[in-house]
């Protein structure tokens, strides 16, 4: 009887070191492609921004129209985030105040939802995994309320 049950048990215990490994690594790529995402816009480093971002990547924000008063969707592709970030949009970012600040949220399989805090905004991140690397594919962000001077 107990070397059944040692038999049953004998594969789990060989695979939670392997999914422990896949899990860390998954972690470390997650966060990689945030900070890439992150540092990259404050640094002005376009490369570092391309190689965080699928190139199907969609980014939105909920605005409203100032005539109407009615809110809809503004969207960013790839091209224009990477863009912004060669042109060095995000080094108007004091050094002091440049936060990225990054959260896991949740990993599944080939998924995963991550939260960045920067300065003046919060990014929540889905990422996919792709040919074995984590890319952000969709962005979903809101303005932190304005600083008081």
């Amino acid at each position: 009887m107990r070397a059944r049950f040692v038999a049953m048990l004998f594969p789990l215990l060989v695979a939670a070191p392997a999914a422990q490994a896949q899990a860390a690594a998954d972690s470390t790529g997650i966060r990689s492609a945030a900070l890439d995402y992150a540092e990259g816009w404050y640094t002005g480093d376009g490369d570092r921004m391309s190689r965080a971002v699928h190139p199907e990547l969609v980014k939105r924000i909920l605005v409203t129209d100032t005539a109407t008063g009615r809110a809809f969707v503004q969207t960013m592709g790839a091209s224009a985030l990477v863009n912004g970030a060669r042109h060095g949009y995000g080094k108007a970012t004091p050094a002091e105040r440049q936060q990225k600040d990054v959260r896991i949220l949740d990993v599944f399989g080939n998924a995963a939802v991550a939260k960045v805090v920067m300065a003046d905004w919060i990014d929540y991140l889905q990422l996919v995994k792709a040919d074995g690397r984590w890319q952000i594919v969709n962005v979903l962000w809101e303005r932190k309320p304005e600083r008081k001077a």
